[in-house]
């Protein structure tokens, strides 16, 4: 069975930094490109960041070019999301999911706020 914990959201002013984990399971980790994916509240779906199965390629959304970095370390089964330069606007829950999966986790709160 497939699962992948989040972990490492929290509440952090406007301009900190937080670094997300997913530990993944019941699959073989490095032979998925991964995402991560965010739910702002009462809005759907987004869409952040990809990245390949060796972590050499990677992919931004617009809103967090140059503020957010994914990365991956295929020993250990875990992807990452560091986030540098956070704004209220990136309030929400974060999820990581194989490419092409929708989220199906608990994911992890981000709060940004003063």
């Amino acid at each position: 069975e497939v699962q992948l914990v989040e972990s490492g959201g929290g509440l952090v002013q406007p301009g900190g930094s937080l670094r997300l984990s997913c530990l993944a399971s019941g699959f073989t980790f490095s032979d998925y490109a991964m995402s991560w994916f965010r739910q702002a509240p009462g809005k759907g779906l987004e869409w952040i960041s990809t990245i390949n199965r060796l972590g050499g390629i990677r992919q931004y959304a617009d809103s967090v070019k140059g503020r957010f970095r994914i990365s991956r370390d295929n020993a250990k089964n875990t992807l990452y999301l560091q986030m540098n330069s956070l704004k209220p606007e990136d309030t929400a829950v974060y999820y990581c999911t194989q490419s092409g999966v929708t989220p199906r986790g608990q994911g992890t709160q981000v709060t940004v706020s003063s």
